[in-house]
């Protein structure tokens, strides 16, 4: 008989690593019946033709966000102080204090972070946010769809979203073993551990060191080491549109050599527009010296502004601007989904460019795996005043710290000098490539490409 899973879908961000990749694929291998336990409003299987069970009660208690919020700092307070680390600090979001009602909410944060700001209170703190979503409509709706379904097992695909966690608390009350994924290479360190589950599924043996040092009561024989699909599809030559078609189709030049400029969301590089504008003048200043190149840029999915739109304007000889495959389902950021389209548009874009330029993304890997040199930019701008948060500060992150060697980038720290490094990589990119693809592997772990296989064995592992 078919083991049922039931997949936790808790936001858009999940749905990329098990909706498009080899994962669902698997499932008749591994003798599976999928589920889509959809609590966004991506309709699953209307647009991909999967089981889903919608999760229609979508509120969670109107206290757990803000205990949410308290625990994430008094973690970040905790760790700041054992490690002896600043960093640490500044993951921490400025408390809203616009109106009357977020001044009483920042109040209402900032006593909880007063009262529990110890290791134990942390988990005080998420004790009571268990408490707090039992009583919500949500965990009582979610608790009767899994008692009507059985399944043997709930796998959530993001460990950050608070609309997860009443799915998961049922579940646990129920005896349904259930399992996290960490969703992202900069999560853990950064106090994103919302759910609470049996088991964790990790990308690497770095991130389970990571877990386990910053959560040590979780036990180690629950941390599963699998890598990440996120990646597979770089692996897939299936996705790969021939050169000579896929500038046809975007109006590009065969005989022009493109440099992709990787946006980023407005919280990690809010003077974002500069820096592509910046790199229009480098590559002007290149062609003027013989070379023949322009941009390809891709701007982040989650990024809704138009704060780009002048620079695109004023040097639409050099950019050409390829939007992402992304659907906008609602105003928050964690309701724009991906399209299954994006997944061959991003494998295509990096086999086709020289290299990527960006402000501190994990692109540098896909680009990696495709050969690809990536430049970091590490300098101010000028427009940059009280208020607006410094690009600086995001290379102090902890996740930065496992780079084998300053060497796996490019490193620019000056407009001046972004001539003189785009000039030096389009020569010779090669050795930093391989530095890059060292770093990768010590980030996703080996075998990238068999992520979803792992996964699944797990799955059956622990379901045997």
């Amino acid at each position: 008989m078919n083991k049922k899973i039931f997949i936790l879908v808790p936001d858009g961000v999940g749905l990329r690593n098990f909706g498009y990749t080899q994962f669902e694929k698997l499932k008749i291998e591994y003798e599976a019946e999928l589920i889509y336990w959809n609590n966004t409003v991506f309709p699953i299987k209307d647009r991909l033709g999967f089981q889903e069970l919608k999760i229609n009660e979508t509120e969670t208690h109107k206290l757990t966000p803000l205990y949410s919020r308290a625990r994430k700092r008094v973690e970040l307070n905790n760790w700041a102080n054992k490690f002896n680390d600043e960093v640490y600090h500044t993951y921490k979001f400025p408390f809203n204090t616009k109106g009357l009602k977020n001044k009483a909410k920042t109040a209402f944060i900032k006593s909880l972070i007063k009262f529990y700001n110890t290791e134990e209170g942390g988990f005080k703190i998420g004790e009571k946010i268990k408490k707090l979503e039992r009583k919500s409509s949500k965990y009582i709706s979610c608790k009767k769809q899994l008692e009507k379904h059985k399944p043997d097992f709930v796998f959530c695909t993001s460990q950050r979203s608070t609309q997860a966690i009443a799915p998961i608390l049922a579940a646990r009350d129920l005896k349904i073993p259930t399992a996290s994924f960490i969703y992202s290479w900069d999560n853990v360190p950064k106090a994103m551990l919302v759910v609470d589950t049996d088991y964790y599924f990790v990308w690497s043996d770095l991130m389970k060191e990571q877990l386990l040092t910053y959560y040590p009561y979780i036990p180690e024989s629950r941390v599963f080491v699998t890598g990440t699909p996120q990646f597979e599809p770089h692996f897939d030559k299936n996705l790969m549109l021939p050169k000579q078609d896929f500038f046809r189709e975007y109006g590009l030049d065969e005989n022009i050599k493109y440099i992709c400029f990787s946006g980023d969301d407005t919280t990690t590089s809010p003077l974002d527009q500069y820096y592509l504008e910046d790199l229009a003048l480098a590559v002007k200043a290149l062609n003027n010296e013989g070379s023949n190149l322009r941009i390809i840029f891709r701007k982040a999915p989650v990024d809704t502004t138009n704060r780009y739109d002048e620079v695109l304007k004023k040097y639409k000889e050099l950019i050409v601007s390829i939007e992402p495959a992304w659907a906008k389902m609602g105003g928050n950021w964690n309701e724009i989904f991906p399209l299954k389209e994006d997944f061959s548009l991003l494998n295509i874009i990096c086999e086709h460019s020289e290299l990527v330029v960006n402000i501190c993304s994990s692109m540098v890997f896909d680009f990696a795996l495709h050969n690809k040199a990536c430049i970091y930019l590490d300098y101010e701008q000028p427009q940059l005043k009280k208020g607006i948060r410094d690009i600086g500060q995001n290379y102090n992150y902890v996740h930065f710290r496992s780079m084998p060697s300053r060497n796996a980038v490019g490193w620019v720290k000056s407009k001046q000098e972004l001539k003189f490094r785009l000039k030096e990589l389009l020569q010779e990119p090669q050795p930093m490539v391989k530095e890059a693809q060292t770093w990768f592997k010590m980030v996703a772990g080996e075998d990238a490409e068999k992520a979803s296989q792992r996964i699944w064995n797990c799955l059956n592992e622990i379901t045997a």
